[in-house]
């Protein structure tokens, strides 16, 4: 079945083809949550190598998702990934950019954690991941002073 195919790329390093597979399958059937969670995170796992258009594209698809939880966990790890592919690049004030990053994605788990089923601790998990790697890399938000200006 069609629908069993993109899931397993992912784990093989082959997400471009998850990411192929997906949208054929979401033609069919524009409601299937698997095919809708596959396909946002084959492109978030290609975060870094791509365009400012894979995150838009991303959070589209989790507006197709049909729970409030999964909407909030799904964009928690959308900021994640995006922080860590920050993270690694080693650009100017790439620290206070991934710390942002992972600061929202600490926010949405935390939105996740309030409605998640029964006995799902993955945002739980989610959030503390963030949480160390803040820690570990020591980053912290950029102290930014504002400065009013008065007209004269």
């Amino acid at each position: 079945m069609a629908l069993e195919k993109p899931e397993p790329y992912p784990l093989l390093n082959e997400t471009a083809l998850s990411e192929s597979i997906c949208p054929d399958i979401l033609e069919i059937d524009s409601k299937n949550s698997k095919a809708i969670v596959t396909l946002l995170l084959a492109i978030t796992d290609q975060f870094g190598s791509g365009s400012f258009d894979d995150i838009n594209h991303a959070r589209q698809l989790v507006a197709l998702l049909p729970e409030e939880y999964q909407q909030h966990y799904y964009s928690g790890i959308i900021c994640e990934r995006k922080g860590k592919s920050i993270l690694h690049k080693g650009i100017p004030d790439g620290d206070f950019i991934a710390y942002e990053w992972l600061s929202d994605a600490m926010e949405f788990y935390e939105k996740a954690e309030t409605t998640r089923p029964a006995g799902n601790d993955d945002s739980i998990l989610r959030w503390n991941t963030c949480a160390r790697l803040i820690l570990r890399h020591h980053l912290q938000p950029k102290n930014e002073v504002y400065v009013e200006t008065q007209l004269e």
